[in-house]
């Protein structure tokens, strides 16, 4: 009995490997590659992942992830972040005025901006002319708070930061639980807000995801509007969304 021609017997493998390619839709991609570190946060099914190439990096990227039943999805995939003048620093390491970004893992707790609301479930404050945020050392009861009382502040000097002069970067914004003041914040006769207990005066405060004005920033972490405006879309109070910083290197 003759064999048959060698590319008789190839016929089988040739149908198979067609059939294989025509059932992968047109334009469909593999999923990206979560990182390790999405699935050791724990507590949160929405993460943000920041990170930078080296320890004195002022760039770096960000990307977003949930978890969709057992598994994590990317649902904003890696832009461009700016980040400090000065760096990066382990959140714990922090000194105020060095211009650095910190490190580590940090609820996202609420919003504001110059701009309505484009949608966020976070607590959001459309920002007014007198709002801002006060980190003054010499005045520990309302360090690192927002202030919305009609007030000059000339008085803090440097250690304030009138919100609704700064542009489009606080056009949208969401804070971070970097050293906030982990005591009951009151409101005074006057208007002003303290705290019952006060932050670490020396870490440093309004450490924010916000919008990038394409420079370096003070510490904080800023991304293009079109992204801002889709992270506050997107973060969910019960899914416990957190910021996750690191360097690679």
């Amino acid at each position: 009995m003759n064999k048959p021609q060698w590319w008789v017997r190839l016929l089988p493998t040739i149908a198979i490997s067609l059939f294989a390619f025509s059932i992968i839709p047109i334009g469909a991609q593999a999923q990206p590659t979560i990182p390790k570190i999405v699935y050791e946060i724990q507590g949160s099914d929405q993460v943000v992942l920041v990170q930078a190439p080296r320890w004195n990096s002022t760039k770096g990227t960000l990307r977003a992830f949930e978890k969709r039943g057992s598994l994590w999805v990317e649902v904003i995939p890696a832009v461009v972040a700016n980040l400090g003048y000065g760096g990066l620093v382990p959140g714990d390491n922090r000194v105020q005025g060095t211009g650095k970004t910190p490190t580590g893992a940090y609820s996202l707790v609420s919003a504001f901006g110059t701009k309505k609301n484009p949608g966020s479930k976070l607590p959001y404050k459309k920002i007014r002319e007198y709002d801002a945020w006060t980190y003054n050392p010499k005045f520990p009861s309302t360090y690192n708070i927002f202030q919305t009382v009609k007030k000059s502040w000339k008085s803090y000097g440097q250690f304030v930061e009138r919100l609704n002069y700064y542009g489009v970067q606080y056009n949208y914004s969401l804070i971070l639980d970097f050293n906030l003041p982990p005591g009951k914040i009151t409101s005074g006769a006057n208007g002003i807000r303290r705290t019952s207990e006060p932050a670490n005066t020396q870490r440093g405060g309004g450490i924010f995801l916000h919008v990038t004005n394409g420079k370096k920033t003070a510490g904080c972490i800023a991304v293009k509007q079109s992204v801002m405006k889709e992270l506050l879309q997107w973060v969910e109070p019960s899914r416990n969304p957190v910021i996750h910083i690191e360097v690679t290197d």
